[in-house]
C-alpha cells in the first residue's frame, strides 16, 4: 500500500473506527433538567431536540435510542483552569447527570457549561435565571473542537497528496483530479480578480484553507453525525478575526490614507469620513461572521423543524409532504454549503485586495476608487 493510500485509510479509520475503539458508553438521556421519559408534549420535545442538536457538547454522541432512553457516545477530555489545570474525562459528568471531582473541587455541567459547585451539585440561580456559580476557564476538547482537528488532518493529507502528485506527474491522478479544478477555480475566479496577478500568490494558502475548511465542515453538518461546527458563533468569529488581521497587517499606506486622511476631498469631509471608515473596518469582519453563522444555522433549523412536523400532524398526508420538503431543503443545503464557502472566500479576497491595491490620484478625486466608503 502506497503512502498516500495509507494516509487516506488512516483518515477514514479515525472517522469511523476511533469512536468505538475509545469505548462506547450508554447513559440515560437528560435535557435541561428532565429525562426523556418525563411526560412532555410533542412540540416541546421537538424544540428541545433542535436546541440540543445545535449546541456543542463535551462528549460525542453516536446515536440515541429514544425508546430505551439511552444514547451511545464516547468521551472527550475536559481541560479547565481552576486552582491549576484540571484534566479528566467527560465520563465523570455522566452526560451532565453526575458531579465531577478533580483536584479537590467539584464541577457540574448546566446548560452545556461547566460550573464550580459542591459535592451535591448545587446550582444557584439569580433572579434572571442565570447561574451565579463560578465558571472556570474551559479549554476542553468539545465535539466541535475534535472535528476541527479531524478536518484539519483531512485537509493536510489531501493537499499533501496533491502536492506530491505534481512531483511525479504533470497531471494529478485519482482523487487529486477533483481537487485540482477547485484549486484553480479559487485562484482564477476569486484570488486573481480581487487581489491581482502580482500579489495573489501570497494569500492563496489562506484562501484555499478557508474555502475547503468551510465547505467540508458544512458538508459534515449535513451527515447523521450531527456535527455543526459553523453553527458555533465562536468558530465563525475566529475565521472573521483571522481575515481582519490579515487585512490590517498587510494593508499598504494608501489603504490607511484612505481611512484616516482621504485624498482629494475637502478637509471637513476628511474629518467626517474618518469615523465612518474606522467603523467600516470592524463591520466587514462582523458581516462575515454573521453571514456564515446565520445561513448554516437557519438551514439546520428548517430541516429539523420539517421533520418535526411529521410527528406533530401524524397523518399519511403530512408525513410524505414534509418528508419531501425535507429532501428538497437538504439538496438546497448542499448548494448552500458550497455557496457559503465561496462567499466567505470571495469577500475575504475582496477585502484583502482593497487593502493592498495601489491607488492613483493623478486625475484628482475619483468616487469609483472609494469603494470602501460605500461598503
Amino acid at each position: 500500500m502506497s503512502a498516500s493510500k495509507t494516509a487516506k485509510f488512516l483518515v477514514f479509520s479515525l472517522l469511523f473506527v476511533l469512536p468505538f475503539g475509545l469505548g462506547a458508553q450508554e447513559h440515560p438521556e437528560e435535557k435541561d433538567g428532565f429525562k426523556t421519559g418525563d411526560p412532555v408534549d410533542t412540540k416541546t420535545e421537538i424544540k428541545n431536540y433542535i436546541d440540543h442538536h445545535l449546541l456543542d457538547s463535551h462528549d460525542f454522541i453516536l446515536w440515541s435510542d429514544a425508546e430505551a432512553g439511552t444514547h451511545t457516545s464516547f468521551p472527550l477530555p475536559i481541560i479547565i483552569f481552576d486552582d491549576g489545570i484540571q484534566v479528566f474525562s467527560s465520563t465523570k459528568f455522566h452526560h451532565g447527570e453526575a458531579v465531577a471531582k478533580s483536584g479537590g473541587n467539584y464541577y457540574k455541567i448546566y446548560h452545556n457549561k461547566i460550573y464550580k459547585t459542591d459535592a451535591a451539585g448545587s446550582i444557584t440561580l439569580a433572579e434572571d435565571g442565570h447561574p451565579v456559580n463560578k465558571r472556570p476557564l474551559d479549554f476542553s476538547i468539545t465535539k466541535n473542537v475534535f472535528f476541527i482537528f479531524v478536518i484539519a488532518l483531512i485537509m493536510f493529507l489531501m493537499f499533501r497528496s496533491m502536492a506530491l502528485s505534481y512531483t511525479k506527474k504533470q497531471v494529478p491522478t485519482g482523487f487529486n483530479r477533483l481537487l485540482e479544478p477547485l484549486v484553480i477555480y479559487v485562484r482564477d475566479e476569486i484570488a486573481i480578480p480581487n487581489i491581482g496577478k502580482k500579489k495573489h500568490r501570497k494569500y492563496m494558502g489562506f484562501l484555499l484553507t478557508v474555502f475547503f475548511f468551510i465547505w467540508i465542515v458544512n458538508l459534515m453538518g449535513l451527515t447523521p453525525l450531527g456535527v455543526n461546527v459553523t453553527n458555533s458563533i465562536s468558530v465563525t468569529l475566529c475565521l472573521a478575526v483571522i481575515t481582519f488581521f490579515i487585512v490590517q497587517f498587510t494593508a499598504n499606506k494608501n489603504h490607511w490614507m484612505h481611512i484616516f486622511w482621504m485624498p482629494g476631498v475637502p478637509v471637513i469631509m476628511k474629518i467626517a469620513l474618518i469615523p465612518i471608515e474606522v467603523l467600516g473596518m470592524f463591520i466587514k469582519p462582523f458581516a462575515l461572521m454573521i453571514r456564515l453563522y446565520a445561513n448554516i444555522t437557519a438551514g439546520h433549523v428548517v430541516i429539523m423543524s420539517l421533520l418535526g412536523m411529521i410527528f406533530v400532524f401524524k397523518n399519511w398526508i403530512a408525513g410524505p409532504a414534509f418528508f419531501g420538503f425535507t429532501i428538497f431543503i437538504s439538496v438546497i443545503e448542499l448548494l448552500v454549503a458550497f455557496l457559503q464557502a465561496y462567499i466567505f472566500t470571495l469577500l475575504s479576497a475582496l477585502y484583502i485586495g482593497s487593502a493592498v491595491e495601489e491607488h492613483h490620484h493623478d486625475d484628482g478625486f475619483d468616487l469609483s476608487d472609494e469603494v470602501s466608503v460605500t461598503h
